[in-house]
């Protein structure tokens, strides 16, 4: 085969679903994989319900998945003039004709098929007539009506239609308005589109398209049709399993890589291994290692993954993707060395960046509010010296880095015969406002020499009071 050329089409009736996020990785992953060429087309002949805002939705996820094109957008819209020629030329070389049966006619053929147990389609009355175009006529497709049409289905293996059993399919409808099976061949035809890889759910309009490209006289593509996207009950999935809109993850605080990791194995998979580059998925992915399996889609698992890739994403990539999150909690944070270090900390503990945002708290509000049951448990009179002593011997600290902080609690507790909990969760309260964050020797390294003795004086003066 030449270059590859796949491309993704979706229709802008609304969101980019998971579902079709995964059509449009896999497509991208293999032109990557190859060195092909991957083509944008927004399949938008539905007028009724195309929107334009549909139409940024799915650019906004492909952007944040990363998910680049190398040629488009292309829209169907705009190619009515392209599907017509076609059409007409169909129709004078004899392999399709105008229909002017009327809708009670065709669900009365239809009823008579049912009765007598025959699939319950058109009969063909007007494939002989010779009709010229009129106003609300159709045009259908003259389908055989022997012999077989095999589908040679990279994932599936070969799938064999008895052509008796295919309808005489309209290409344009009452409207003027080509029809999807028609629209899609021509545009993968003259965009010389040669894998198609998409859902399973195409199947049925696969032997349609194939005796289309027959009779267009053009070169059949290769065809891939992956197991749909379920949810863990193993139904279709639905918003009863979790979002299904791609743009949902990422205000979930998902990092685009780690949907990209869990949508590539809903469906592939290469050996026992789990996570996954981008880099590594573009390097191994191929058809062959698509199943015929369901992908099952699991929330708990997604999230896993999500926590590894923000633990082996260095605080650098991860920085300008918390800031949103960072403002949704009130936090005037910048891209800066601070965030940095204070990313380094949290990571190990956060599943998503809305985790982090949330746990980042007490980096941001120089308000700090202390939890009342933590202080009350930790900020006593009895550790009010040791804190005392503590604040003296950080004030005269010339370094403010782990070995050094190290070194001062310890003398602490030699002093005051404590061990390091005894004198680490007041500070921490103290710091903090909670019991649990982060080691407190790198928060007090990330905090800041100043900011430490501040909310040290704080504390100390929180225990004064209490204990007047």
């Amino acid at each position: 085969m030449s270059t590859i050329r796949t491309r993704f089409a979706p229709s802008p009736t609304g969101f980019l679903h998971v579902g079709g996020a995964r059509t449009a990785l896999f497509n991208w992953l293999y032109a990557r994989h190859t060195g092909g060429t991957f083509i944008l087309r927004i399949e938008d002949t539905d007028l009724a319900r195309s929107t334009e805002q549909s139409v940024q939705a799915i650019f906004d996820a492909l952007a944040w998945l990363g998910i680049d094109w190398d040629e488009g957008p292309f829209y169907q819209s705009r190619r009515l003039a392209i599907y017509n020629q076609h059409i007409d030329r169909l129709v004078d070389e004899g392999h399709a004709y105008y229909c002017t049966c009327s809708a009670d006619q065709i669900e009365r053929m239809r009823e008579r098929a049912r009765a007598k147990g025959a699939k319950p389609k058109y009969n063909g009355t007007c494939r002989e007539k010779g009709l010229a175009p009129t106003p609300g006529a159709v045009v259908r497709f003259k389908a055989p009506v022997d012999g077989t049409t095999v589908v040679a289905d990279k994932v599936k293996g070969d799938i064999v239609f008895a052509n008796e059993e295919q309808d005489d399919f309209i290409l344009r409808r009452s409207d003027g308005m080509p029809t999807y099976n028609l629209a899609a061949v021509v545009d993968d035809a003259s965009m010389a589109v040669n894998t198609i890889i998409r859902g399973d759910d195409h199947v049925m309009n696969t032997p349609k398209q194939i005796l289309l490209y027959q009779a267009l006289g053009s070169p059949l593509p290769e065809f891939a049709h992956v197991p749909m996207v379920l949810g863990n009950d193993r139904t279709r999935m639905s918003k009863r399993h979790g979002a299904t809109s791609v743009t949902a993850y990422r205000d979930m605080g998902l990092l685009p890589d780690a949907l990209i990791n869990f949508l590539a194995r809903l469906g592939w998979s290469y050996g026992d291994q789990e996570f996954f580059t981008r880099q590594e998925l573009i390097e191994k992915f191929d058809l062959d290692r698509v199943g015929k399996s369901a992908g099952i889609f699991d929330a708990v698992k997604l999230n896993a993954i999500n926590a590894d890739h923000i633990q082996a994403a260095t605080a650098q990539a991860i920085a300008p993707q918390l800031l949103p999150f960072l403002a949704a909690q009130g936090w005037q944070a910048h891209d800066d060395a601070y965030l940095h270090s204070a990313i380094a900390t949290l990571q190990p503990r956060s599943k998503t960046l809305q985790e982090m945002a949330l746990q980042a708290h007490f980096y941001y509000n120089e308000g700090l509010n202390l939890d009342e049951k933590a202080a009350k448990k930790f900020l006593k009179g009895s550790v009010l010296e040791p804190l005392r002593d503590l604040r003296q011997g950080l004030a005269e600290l010339d370094g403010f880095d782990e070995p050094s902080l190290e070194r001062i609690f310890v003398q602490l507790m030699e002093k005051f015969e404590i061990k390091l909990g005894k004198i680490a969760q007041p500070v921490r309260v103290a710091l903090t406002g909670t019991s649990v964050s982060p080691g407190i020797f790198e928060i007090m390294v990330v905090l800041g020499k100043q900011r430490v003795l501040d909310r040290l004086d704080r504390a100390i003066d929180y225990i004064e009071s209490s204990n007047g």
